[in-house]
């Protein structure tokens, strides 16, 4: 399927928009929203817009891209950023949000994750859970959740949840992998920045070779919101 390119002069408003619309048409047809969250410095404002908006949160499923491997508390966690802008603001159940424990070993977060996924997409008949929408980023280096060129979670190709090492960061990240990524019914890029013009102009020309390009999801949808 083709992707659908938005480029955005309400980059903000444009999100929410989507957000909330996959949240209501989500309730409506399956009584649920499952989204995952992405973290970095694009969606905290988008988080924080959407304390404002209409959302049953009593509906809405939370799960994370990727996680640093750090205490919940400490500034680098993605939780961290999206407690204080969006969880301590809305009324969502705690239970409603699925934490990666960035503060234990790394393979063991990524299992336990896995096996959380795998518990509720049994309650759905699923082969593998299925997010509505599932939101990424995409760093200078064409990266997307913690899918970084030349790492070794690039090419897995049966896990949902990896531990991957990250040469340049000397650290290893927790991640979704792209079975799971791809499995989605809509991933949404949420790109802003210039610079990345080039980055994504290649990508969506195909034949690139960035991790970013290798998000194709089988039969849901695939938008690029760009504030450029």
């Amino acid at each position: 399927m083709k992707p659908h390119v938005i480029h955005s002069r309400a980059f903000v408003a444009d999100a929410i928009n989507i957000i909330v619309e996959s949240g209501r048409d989500s309730i409506a047809q399956r009584g649920i929203f499952r989204i995952a969250l992405s973290g970095g410095n694009t969606p905290r404002k988008i988080y924080a817009e959407l304390t404002k908006a209409d959302v049953q949160w009593d509906h809405v499923q939370i799960t994370f891209g990727d996680e640093r491997c750090v205490p919940p508390d400490d500034a680098q966690s993605n939780f961290k950023m999206a407690k204080e802008a969006l969880f301590d603001l809305v009324p969502i159940p705690e239970g409603n949000i699925f934490r990666m424990r960035g503060e234990i070993d790394p393979g063991a977060a990524a299992d336990e994750y896995e096996r959380k996924l795998a518990q509720v997409a049994a309650r759905y008949d699923e082969s593998r859970y299925v997010h509505d929408l599932l939101l990424l980023g995409m760093g200078d280096d064409g990266h997307t959740a913690s899918l970084f060129p030349g790492t070794a979670a690039l090419d897995e190709t049966e896990k949902n949840v990896v531990a991957n090492f990250v040469p340049k960061f000397s650290a290893h990240r927790i991640t979704f992998t792209y079975p799971l990524i791809n499995a989605a019914r809509h991933v949404c890029f949420l790109v802003e920045g210039e610079s990345k013009a080039p980055m994504v102009e290649q990508i969506l020309g195909g034949g690139s070779d960035f991790p970013s390009a290798r998000v194709t999801p089988k039969s849901g949808e695939l938008t690029w919101l760009l504030g450029f």
